[in-house]
């Protein structure tokens, strides 16, 4: 006894984390200093090559930018040893001393520069957790409290203790808007991200099941018959199926069906399809099974199969040789005779989902004649233009073997991408 198979999305659910921190490029700490040393270089520049810009202390300007330009050394390291990424944070929290070193040397309180800490503040709030708020708040009183360790005779009146109070709440309140901005845009993400991984697992869960519906070989078929197909979906789940069954009677039936689209949706319509059909095995009339298929996919005057009406092309062989078929406005069915003439087989009945009624037609066999049935994505493999059916027409010709056909068709469609499903079927009868 096999086990059954685990439930794609419960391991998904309980993999699933809370949050995930998205994985950032190592370039980004490099980025995000070159702006805040160019803010602060440019800055010194500024201040040393115009006049009415105050320079107080050139010493610790030039300190400001010195270490300004030490970070982004550091961040450029990060980008060659990602191990290094660890201390990211050290390069924003030095960044608050080198603004508080630029505006001790520009003029202190007077200082025009002292917004450049909105930079660090930012760089560090926007990361996961709310510690990353106290850190630029405590940055930012080490930036305005800078200039009392390096002149500790500097005096503070009330008015620029008001003043730099209401600074520090104010970037502090920045940092907790930018804190909260970014744990919910993380959030979104997350979820987002986990949505998209129980998709997948969900469609490639619909693809193993769509696999498994398509017959393996020819095993099971009576000896007088030969079968190959094969499947290539233009996605992970295609619209296309086909299958085949040996009879109650000693034949072989076989079905090629294309449903209009892709994806999902398509491969659902087409699991029903085929199954509706392959239920009546019992039935001699290939036309029967295609009526049965229709009236299991009308819901009423809502049913949504018009929308993506289902072309399809289901035949029985008897053991003499004689092919009933019908085709549902599949029209891409050829019997290639044993000495490489073909003849396609036409009907003017419409696709299931579109039209109501449909007749069969018989068919004599000769020994070694070969049934073949494709979707119209391999016309694409011969150009998709209005010469394509001839060129087709002429590939089947010059090949004798059903198995050379499929085998060829598959290594055209899996050379490149391709924008239709790819689904050919082919039977050989002959005698025992």
């Amino acid at each position: 006894m096999t086990s059954a198979p685990p439930d794609t999305r419960a391991a998904v659910l309980d993999t699933a984390p809370v949050i995930l921190a998205p994985a950032r490029r190592s370039w980004e700490p490099f980025a995000r200093q070159s702006i805040i040393t160019a803010f602060v270089v440019g800055a010194a520049i500024a201040s040393a090559a115009t006049p009415w810009l105050s320079v107080t202390d050139a010493s610790r300007m030039w300190q400001g930018a010195a270490l300004a330009l030490a970070l982004l050394l550091v961040a450029g390291l990060m980008v060659r040893s990602p191990a290094l990424r660890r201390a990211e944070i050290v390069i924003p929290i030095g960044d608050f001393i080198a603004v508080g070193l630029l505006r001790f040397g520009t003029g202190d309180s007077q200082s025009v520069f002292l917004a450049i800490i909105v930079l660090p503040v930012i760089w560090i709030a926007a990361g996961p957790g709310r510690w990353r708020i106290l850190v630029p708040l405590a940055g930012t009183c080490a930036t305005l409290l800078l200039p009392m360790v390096l002149a500790p005779g500097h005096g503070i009146t009330v008015s620029e203790t008001v003043r730099l109070v209401i600074a520090v709440l104010v970037y502090a309140a920045a940092g907790a808007v930018v804190n909260e901005l970014s744990r919910r845009s993380l959030q979104k993400l997350t979820m987002s991200q986990w949505h998209r991984r129980l998709a997948e697992a969900e469609v490639s869960q619909a693809a193993v099941v769509q696999r498994s519906l398509q017959p393996v070989d020819g095993s099971s078929l009576p000896s007088r018959f030969r079968v190959a197909g094969a499947c290539v979906p233009a996605r992970t789940v295609g619209g296309d199926f086909y299958d085949w069954y040996a009879t109650l009677d000693g034949g072989t039936a076989f079905t090629l069906g294309d449903v209009m689209g892709k994806g999902v949706g398509p491969g659902m319509i087409a699991a029903a399809v085929r199954t509706v059909i392959r239920s009546s095995v019992d039935e001699p009339d290939p036309a029967t099974a295609v009526r049965r298929a229709a009236v299991g996919l009308d819901t009423g005057p809502t049913a949504a199969i018009g929308a993506q009406f289902t072309t399809c092309f289901h035949a029985r062989i008897s053991l003499d040789g004689t092919l009933r078929w019908v085709d549902a406005g599949h029209g891409l069915t050829v019997v290639r005779s044993a000495d490489g003439t073909t003849v396609f087989l036409r009907s003017g009945h419409l696709p299931i989902g579109v039209g109501s009624n449909w007749t069969s037609s018989e068919v004599a066999l000769q020994p070694g004649d070969s049934v073949i049935s494709v979707s119209d994505g391999v016309l694409d493999l011969f150009g998709g233009s209005l010469d394509s059916i001839d060129l087709y027409r002429e590939f089947i010709e010059g090949r004798d073997d059903i198995q050379t056909i499929v085998d060829e068709l598959v290594a055209r469609a899996t050379r490149a991408e391709q924008e239709d499903d790819v689904t050919v079927i082919a039977m050989t009868w002959g005698e025992a």
